[in-house]
């Protein structure tokens, strides 16, 4: 099938102290007046576009609009606390939902989010204005949120506002996330370590010249039409609007505060250059979207290391079940988004496997990417960064961070579907994402965006319609073994040998007013072949060779452009299949959902490649023609995908639900985990109960997203079934009795992890919560790790994380991130207490593990760990960190704005949702 047209970087940023002596209190007062922004005034309503939501459409997307603050916002915030308008007016709203959500009713919705419907209310419009005194465009902004609704009257003018005004709530961020994609943010920054880590961990997996960066956009523009061609106008447009405000914003000394505190400007003679943007700013923008949320695939290498540990231990045959079972490619007890029986069969084992080139027994290792180090770079803190950076940028395990609960019209009380959804895209601050609704020719949008590719409402409404996403994870990654010729930088390229092309940036950096981290530099090389960037070494066969990694996306992140574009247009989407042939033009790997007043879908996009017959896609194959793609072109990176029909999509199912869970029969994912217990499986029982009494309204779907929030997966789906075995005799020790007490009692009362009223940070259940905490990492290790061996069982835990608890540090954000239980060892304790217990079990484990599968030794196993775990004190289990003292539980959960800025928040009580949320209900249609 032809191609279808950190943390934080602020996290370091100074209290006043650090600032220069001159800046004290009565000086800030001085300097406040002269350094705010000014307002525009109005009274003028923005133009309301054909809606069809009747008022049931609401969204929520924390802290607040308002991402951009001056220096003397910055330091009022700093000094006593104080947030610019917008900064945070939606934070509340967000975390009361928590306390709120079981007295829930549609008439309060709105307390817990906000107005979705378009245009602005007579009364509430906060201000007007014409971006560079243009006639064609106007942003209105509401008193409440302080949304921007842009209306035009020309193409152009539209895309202008939209530049001007995501430049006006994000220019900062906008900024800082160029300059990841170019792997520069430690130059522009500041040289902290999460920086350090956070270019490393993007670049690594995208390490593009300028030309490639151009060469993404020429090939939209000349390979797409006329959606091509009008959406480079649209970029260049929505360019000029960013610029626009830069300059305008340089002149009138509003500029963000940021570039005052890094050195980019001076705050007394306003000297410096905020640099404008270009069109190959927004690829590298793509590019880090792309890679965090959008590319599924990845783990070949470790997957190789852990069949070849498990070869070891049990021998070939015996070794390759064992690593098949826990595998889980097509586990029948996984949730499914696509739950009629219908098969899509993706990435499947292949009967006759065909061009492995899995590495000789440790010779692996990873592709060295920073060079050079000097000064605080060659700090611990510093090289292990880097490392976390190498760990998360090449595992399968990446984080989806998002869900979906959609229900047709014909099991809810209006007869008209509902839906309840959104990305997870971590909590930060600014946010990544950001709120427009954009009105013009050819695009009637509400929605959110990620700042700076805010051309389009990538996820939200229409005139009659709502989308979203959930991140898939389907396997567009592929590992090829190059055999290496001459020397360690040449290949064997279809029978050439071939130099690999060296790619580097250089960085360096010095302290400034937000990061004092002292002056170092590094340079971060990459060896790119035909096949991809390198990322390993190793011999196969004694044979040395370089793993590369090629990704389907690799040199197109632009192209999903064009369904965007056609998203936005209502001229385009008119239904349910509309919508789906829009999707099939996002070469990302998201799962799509969308609710109409009549009909509900789903569908799977990304391009999937087609793969050569017998090619295994868990494992390295050889680089050899063979072996690659079906027509693939390394000049373009293209190939044959897989046809729209293939993929995962379904009309008017009775309901879906997703939470990054396995898509459908037979559609194997890249990552671990989809087996008999899944985060999916919270959303999948509330939901399935709803539509099962039928009659479902807006705020008992909204109470059923919410109380899955709270839960822990553990408690609800496995830990019943361990207490079955600790129980299925007297429970004679009393440290063991009391904790077993506690932990039913909890499970009674619905296993969630829930304050005892609303602000009061302190956890109902807090001990039983704490125990479960201590105790599922000692009971997996004991439980799993006398069958396995140690090293079979390091290896899988490389493979799947034993435990994703909300305290827990992962993915790019660190701990604080919200999302959890995403991956862990949930399933396979499932299976396997199961199996000890004589219960039924499809798709079982290949042995038994807890006890040797005798049930009173798995009992004494369960015991001892219990009793460990009870005995370990709230400060041992809830260490501290950066944000939390040693054992504060609920601090130790809660939800952090990571600081991207200069504005910091204060944190909120742990929910598992959607950063950005709708909830959506259409009472007609075109």
């Amino acid at each position: 099938m032809p191609r279808r047209t950190p943390r934080s970087t602020l996290d370091r940023l100074r209290t006043p102290g650090r600032f220069p002596k001159f800046l004290k209190t009565a000086a800030i007062c001085a300097l406040v007046a002269g350094l705010l922004s000014p307002t525009a005034a109005g009274t003028a309503q923005a133009a309301t576009a054909d809606d069809h939501c009747g008022g049931r459409c609401s969204d929520i997307l924390p802290p607040g609009e308002n991402g951009n603050a001056t220096l003397a916002e910055i330091l009022l915030n700093q000094l006593f606390g104080t947030q610019p308008a917008h900064a945070e007016d939606q934070l509340g709203p967000y975390a009361d939902l928590a306390g709120g959500y079981s007295a829930l009713t549609d008439a309060k919705i709105n307390n817990f989010f906000d107005d979705a419907s378009f245009g602005v209310p007579s009364g509430q419009v906060a201000s007007t204005e014409k971006p560079a005194g243009r006639g064609d465009v106007t942003i209105v902004r509401d008193k409440k949120t302080g949304v921007p609704h842009i209306t035009g009257t020309t193409r152009y003018g539209t895309e202008f506002g939209a530049g001007y005004a995501a430049a006006e709530d994000r220019l900062w961020l906008m900024d800082v996330f160029r300059h990841v994609g170019r792997g520069g943010l430690t130059p522009f920054a500041g040289g902290a370590a999460a920086n350090q880590g956070l270019e490393q961990e993007f670049w690594r997996n995208a390490p593009y010249t300028e030309a490639d960066l151009q060469a993404q956009i020429d090939h939209v523009a000349a390979g797409s039409g006329d959606r091509g061609r009008q959406a480079l106008d649209d970029v260049n447009a929505y360019l000029d609007g960013i610029n626009a405000y830069i300059d305008a914003s340089d002149h009138g000394r509003y500029f963000p505060g940021e570039y005052v505190l890094t050195g980019h400007k001076d705050s007394i003679t306003n000297a410096g250059t905020i640099d404008h943007f270009k069109v190959t700013d927004l690829v590298a923008l793509a590019s880090v979207v792309g890679s965090l949320f959008g590319s599924g695939g990845g783990g070949e290498v470790e997957n190789a290391v852990s069949l070849l540990a498990a070869q070891s231990k049990y021998g070939v045959a015996e070794g390759t079940e064992v690593w098949e079972s826990f595998r889980e490619r097509n586990d029948p007890e996984a949730v499914l988004t696509v739950h009629d029986g219908e098969s899509f069969p993706y990435a499947s084992r292949p009967d006759d496997p065909k061009g492995a080139a899995l590495p000789d027994a440790g010779s692996v290792t990873r592709e060295p990417l920073v060079y050079d180090r000097t000064g605080s770079a060659t700090a611990s803190a510093a090289t292990d960064a880097s490392t976390t950076a190498a760990r998360s940028a090449l595992g399968s395990a990446r984080r989806g961070m998002s869900n979906a609960l959609v229900v047709s019209g014909k099991h809810t009380a209006s007869g008209h579907p509902i839906a309840v959804f959104g990305p997870q895209t971590g909590y930060f601050a600014p946010q990544l994402l950001m709120l427009q609704e954009i009105q013009g020719p050819g695009i009637s949008a509400r929605g959110a965006s990620f700042a700076g590719l805010s051309m389009y409402v990538e996820l939200g409404r229409g005139q009659d319609y709502s989308w979203s996403a959930t991140t898939s994870g389907q396997d567009i990654i592929d590992t090829y073994a190059v055999e290496l010729c001459q020397d360690d930088h040449h290949y064997l390229y279809r029978g050439t040998c071939t130099a690999m092309e060296k790619v580097e940036q250089k960085n360096s950096w010095t302290p400034s007013v937000a990061d004092g981290t002292a002056a170092g530099s590094y340079t971060m090389r990459a060896w790119r072949t035909a096949y991809g960037p390198v990322e390993y070494r190793a011999t196969v066969g004694g044979t040395k060779v370089a793993y590369t990694t090629l990704r389907s996306s690799y040199l197109h992140e632009a192209d999903s452009i064009i369904g965007f574009q056609m998203l936005n247009d209502p001229d385009y989407v008119k239904g349910p299949q509309d919508f789906q042939s829009a999707a099939q033009h996002i070469n990302f790997t998201f799962n799509w959902f969308y609710a109409d007043s009549r009909h509900t879908a789903y569908y799977n996009s990304g391009d999937n490649p087609v793969r050569a017959s017998g090619v295994d896609a868990e494992f390295p194959v050889w680089a050899r023609p063979a072996y690659e793609w079906r027509n693939w072109d390394p000049a373009t990176n293209t190939a044959d995908y897989t046809p729209a029909s293939q993929h995962p999509n379904s009309l008017d199912q009775d309901y879906y639900i997703s939470w990054n869970n396995k898509q459908a029969k037979d559609y194997t994912t890249a990552s671990w985990g989809d087996g008999s217990v899944h985060r999916g499986d919270l959303l999948e029982d509330r939901v399935k109960r709803l539509v099962t009494a039928g009659g479902v309204t807006r705020s008992a779907l909204v109470k059923a997203m919410a109380d899955a929030a709270l839960a822990d997966l553990r408690a609800e789906d496995v830990l019943p079934k361990l207490l079955k075995v600790v129980t299925s005799s007297p429970v004679t020790d009393s440290t063991a009795a009391a904790a077993v007490s506690k932990l039913s009692a909890w499970v009674s009362a619905g296993a969630r992890r829930t304050e005892t009223s609303a602000g009061s940070k302190k956890y109902a259940d807090a001990d039983a919560i704490r125990v479960l905490d201590a105790w599922w990492p000692l009971l997996v290790k004991a439980e799993f790790q006398p069958g396995l061996g140690g090293d079979l069982y390091t290896a899988f835990t490389a493979n799947l994380p034993v435990d994703e608890s909300p305290s827990a540090g992962h993915g790019p954000t660190g701990s604080h991130a919200g999302s959890s239980f995403q991956y862990g060892w949930w399933s396979y304790v499932d299976k396997d207490i199961r199996a000890v217990l004589g219960e039924p079990v499809q798709g079982p484990l290949a042995r038994t593990y807890c006890g040797g599968g005798n049930l009173a030794s798995c009992r004494d196993i369960l015991i001892g760990t219990l009793k460990q775990a009870a005995g370990a004190t709230a400060s041992q289990v809830y260490p501290g960190d950066d944000q939390c003292s040693a054992g504060d539980q609920w601090c130790a959960d809660s939800i952090v704005q990571r600081t991207l800025g200069g504005i910091k928040h204060g944190k909120i009580t742990w929910q598992n949702r959607p950063t950005y949320q709708q909830v959506v209900e259409y009472t007609s249609h075109r």
